[in-house]
């Protein structure tokens, strides 16, 4: 979000951030120069607030801000945006970027928003399913910044960074890490490819973010499943878009995937691209043009697809080009901007008289 509000630093709009006053988010937006109004999510021993407290904090510096209309810019803050709408009397409009079951409260308060925008087709029809008013739902695909995420030249830093040869094949997965991303079938594919690819290294690059014991023992045995020696844990870096054009395969083996941002990522850097054709994926990759689309939570199938690539550095090349392309065509951060700002355009103009 804070890279489409960038693309729109030249209109005539201002904005001002509702968010935790320290971390990652207030330093990006204290950074930009915009305007930051602490919300309070957790009292003063650390514990999160009740509903009720939340949503009378909101409407307190929602009403500080002074603002024409208020984004919520996640499923759950819209929940929260969404319940307090009547009170405010100003549009409220709020962003899905989740496909996940919703209880009927849920969806109740999110259709209290003006308008909802869901980040793929498939993650709108799988809310409209649910219960999510159609007419007040739109999709506006996420953009990517094609000046940061473009093709290079690779160097071979990160070979010399992982201590290997510059010839060495690496894979790379990016993500959250957790079983909804499949760095599980990853593993099990690496294991399945044939004697051949024998050197070919493999890099995971994120962090788990879930507190659930399941996704803490999944994310302690993955080291143990992938081939031995050939596995890398890089963590959360800050360099991705100079990571991409050192790899030569991203793999994305979710088992679930909205709209997946290391998806647009890889793609505007001119990747060779293996994903699962889940959720929203096939709205920006075309499998045999753009990328190689698998079925989820099938190791052979992926291994198999993995190996052609890897065997097939023509191709590599073949689809990286078309997936740059893709991109430049339809999902540029401008693009999205654009879409988003006359959501919010129309949302303001309904108020004047």
């Amino acid at each position: 979000m804070l890279a489409v509000l960038d693309a729109l630093r030249t209109e005539a709009t201002d904005f001002v951030m509702l968010a935790p006053a320290e971390g990652p988010l207030a330093a990006a937006i204290l950074k930009r120069g915009w305007e930051l109004i602490p919300l309070r999510l957790r009292d003063a021993t650390g514990q999160r607030l009740t509903r009720d407290a939340v949503m009378a904090h909101l409407l307190e510096v929602i009403a500080q801000s002074r603002a024409d209309l208020v984004h919520a810019n996640s499923l759950a803050m819209g929940r929260l945006t969404g319940a307090i709408a009547a009170q405010l009397k100003i549009p409220c409009t709020a962003h899905i970027r989740d496909i996940l079951r919703l209880s009927r409260a849920a969806i109740t308060d999110l259709n209290r928003n003006s308008q909802i925008v869901a980040v793929s087709q498939a993650t709108r029809t799988f809310h409209v399913r649910q219960g999510l008013v159609e007419e007040r739902s739109q999709v506006i695909h996420n953009g990517i910044d094609t000046d940061a995420f473009q093709p290079r030249a690779a160097s071979g830093w990160l070979h010399q960074e992982l201590g290997l040869p510059p010839r060495t094949l690496l894979v790379a997965t990016i993500g959250q890490i957790g079983l909804r991303k499949g760095q599980d079938v990853l593993a099990a594919a690496a294991r399945a490819l044939p004697s051949e690819f024998a050197d070919v290294h493999y890099l995971l690059i994120g962090e788990r973010n879930s507190s659930k014991q399941e996704n803490i023992d999944f994310d302690e045995s993955l080291a143990g499943q992938f081939p031995a020696g050939r596995f890398h844990r890089l963590d959360v870096r800050d360099d991705v878009p100079q990571l991409l054009t050192e790899i030569d395969l991203l793999v994305h083996p979710a088992r679930q995937e909205p709209f997946g941002r290391v998806l647009l990522e890889a793609a505007a850097c001119g990747r060779a691209i293996v994903a699962t054709d889940v959720g929203g994926t096939a709205e920006m990759l075309t499998h045999g043009e753009s990328a190689l689309l698998v079925p989820a939570d099938d190791a052979t199938a992926l291994a198999a697809t993995m190996g052609e690539l890897l065997g097939n550095e023509a191709l590599r090349h073949q689809l990286g080009a078309a997936a740059r392309a893709r991109i430049e065509a339809d999902f540029t951060i401008d693009r999205a901007a654009t879409q988003l700002r006359d959501v919010w355009m129309k949302q303001t103009s309904r108020r004047k008289p």
